[in-house]
């Protein structure tokens, strides 16, 4: 391997490192204060289980302090027995409790969590939907103290394939003559199930919170690297972009005090986002806590939000919003309209137009053709290969070129055996280049561009839910680490088990490399050659063993076909018909640069300042 591409190597294993550190950093900023979001029974639950224990009790009761109601109906409102009621189509199921009037639990139907059981985004009492309206009369109620009556018999429906879409209401009775609605539709072939509020005879709301949150179940294998993808999102009004808290071990929280469009709870292949379908909310102040891994109750993180929902004065209310319980498929998410498809860290820049513009088209494509995602990512990486191999060819062909001249170079580097000729040895080289016909860096910046497409893989493989719970060979999830061995410690840095893919992708970049370096002159840096046969080997195999298994996969399978374009480049390229050339170039008239020009001028003076200090 030569030096230009050691350098672009150690380039990107910069981006890569920068990349994990930025992560690093974002994760020890923790939270430093918390806001009223729940209930205390939920709030010491969060304290005491997050913190300290590793099974959490999510569900544990807290007796309900006395409190005197404004009214006789809202006394009898809050007391009551829960029961639940259940609405779905044949994409998601669900549950809706008359404690609150919330959503109870919510399932995706199309698929599975890691360990087979049914995929539920959250469930149980520890969740909360809950407005708390304030009244110019300090007639202030909260709706998650009440039980709301349903007001369709139905206690579950389950739309067929007739059906457009199914309400399900329920009623907070405030008063006589003044009472709140709560109105739940599903449609068919949605995962959108809209929801509004509808006052009558409560003219005298003045401001009201929306309380959102909910205990994430882990959904995948990994809960280091699930976490990793989890959070919370929010996309401003109008923009293209979206913000996010980031990741962190612990907790983050922060308070948007400009108005937003919709909030996601984000994990990383599934979200729940809360839509403002009329009026953007007001602001919000979104905080996260996560828990600890292996606990009982498979808990990956503690979502919640308080935002502030826009009120019409002096009116009854009608508040429109909705929830979209989705999987984080690009598609799926654009088709929206809302700017949701960002929740997929596609990357910026270029990298996300690689993945947007040529990656998801060509697995959508060829999904539509072939059941094996194995089989595509191998024609994908054919495919990338082909398209670039005119790049990989110039690359080796400049690699050869430079390797040709490296006697002629060394002569020159034997004319000027002293420190002081420094710039006219530098000088004498570059002229030799040019009369060539050779170039250092031509080499280096067909590599150069092919980093795009390495980091848009590295970001587009996590990400895509196409290849949840797709098995290949030894793989049972492509999205997650393969294992073939389980170990019974863990290695820091490494963990408790062995990738294969990550094994043989390792075992692909020193045979590349080697093959590479048997082919390159002496650079006469000893530890070059240390660096790029086994250092960089054995970084990756620690770096990418806990990482989804067809990143390794496709990066093994890039390493393999990198050697069998190596092998057809040495076959196409003559190298004594190449040095025969480039003496022929060398014996034509050049045409000095502006560069060399001022190379040679500013060689020239630093040789007329040599003479006169040796004077």
């Amino acid at each position: 391997m030569d030096k230009n591409t050691l350098y672009a190597i150690l380039v990107i294993g910069a981006i890569f490192i920068g990349f994990s550190y930025y992560n690093s950093k974002q994760s020890e900023k923790v939270a430093v204060e918390k806001h009223r979001l729940d209930s205390i029974a939920v709030a010491n639950m969060v304290a005491e289980n997050v913190q300290q224990v590793a099974a959490p009790a999510v569900n544990a009761a807290v007796e309900p302090q006395a409190k005197s109601y404004i009214n006789a109906s809202l006394a009898q409102a809050s007391q009551g027995e829960q029961q639940l009621y259940t609405i779905e189509n044949d994409l998601i199921a669900v549950t809706l409790t008359n404690k609150g009037g919330r959503v109870h639990s919510v399932e995706l139907k199309k698929y599975h969590a890691y360990n087979g059981h049914p995929l539920v985004l959250f469930e149980g009492d520890g969740n909360d939907f809950s407005f708390n309206f304030y009244t110019n009369n300090s007639a202030n109620f909260e709706t998650a103290e009440f039980y709301f009556t349903p007001q369709t018999p139905a206690t579950s429906y389950k739309l067929a394939k007739t059906d457009t879409a199914y309400t399900f209401r329920l009623r907070l009775q405030v008063s006589e003559g003044q009472f709140v609605d709560y109105e739940y539709t599903l449609r068919n072939g949605s995962y959108v199930v809209d929801f509004n509020l509808r006052t009558v005879g409560l003219q005298n709301i003045v401001n009201a919170d929306l309380l959102w949150s909910y205990n994430a179940f882990q959904q995948e294998k990994a809960f280091e690297n699930e976490n990793n993808y989890s959070t919370i999102a929010y996309s401003y009004p109008g923009e293209t972009g979206i913000e996010d808290l980031g990741q962190s071990t612990t907790g983050k929280d922060e308070d948007v005090k400009t108005r937003v469009s919709w909030v996601a709870f984000k994990q990383q292949f599934f979200s729940s986002i809360l839509a403002a379908k009329g009026e953007n909310f007001h602001g919000a102040r979104i905080s996260y806590q996560t828990y600890k891994e292996g606990n009982a109750e498979r808990l990956l993180k503690r979502y919640m939000a308080n935002i502030q929902v826009p009120v019409a004065p002096q009116r009854d209310q009608n508040i429109s919003l909705a929830f979209y319980f989705v999987p984080n498929h690009y598609s799926t998410l654009k088709s929206y309209n809302s700017n949701f498809q960002q929740l997929v860290p596609l990357g910026w820049w270029i990298i996300g137009w690689i993945n947007k513009w040529v990656v998801i088209p060509i697995f959508d494509f060829l999904g539509k053709y072939i059941a094996s995602y194995g089989l595509i990512i191998l024609i994908l990486t054919i495919i990338i290969k082909i398209v670039l191999f005119p790049l990989t060819f110039k690359s080796y062909t400049s690699s050869a070129k430079m390797r040709v001249l490296k006697p002629d170079v060394d002569k020159i580097s034997a004319k000027y055996p002293k420190k002081e000729d420094a710039m006219k040895k530098q000088q004498e080289t570059m002229a030799l280049y040019k009369k060539a016909g050779a170039s250092p860096l031509g080499g280096c910046l067909p590599i150069f561009i092919q980093f795009p497409i390495l980091i848009a893989m590295f970001r587009f493989f996590p990400a895509s839910i196409e290849l949840r719970q797709q098995s290949f060979l030894w793989a049972d999830d492509l999205s997650g680490f393969d294992s073939i061995l389980n170990l019974p410690f863990t290695i820091p840095f490494y963990g408790d088990h062995i990738s294969m893919f990550t094994l043989l992708m390792a075992v692909a970049l020193y045979l590349s490399s080697r093959m590479s370096m048997a082919q390159t002159p002496d650079t006469g840096m000893p530890g070059m050659k240390f660096m790029t046969l086994y250092l960089m080997p054995i970084m990756m195999l620690f770096w990418f063993n806990n990482y989804a298994s067809g990143l390794s996969y496709y990066y093994c399978l890039s390493n393999l076909i990198t050697i069998g374009q190596n092998f057809i480049s040495r076959r196409m390229v003559n190298e004594a018909k190449l040095h025969a050339q480039m003496k022929e170039n060398s014996k034509k008239p050049v045409k000095k640069s502006r560069f060399q020009s001022k190379l040679e001028e500013v060689a020239r003076k630093q040789q007329q300042m040599q003479r006169q200090a040796r004077k």
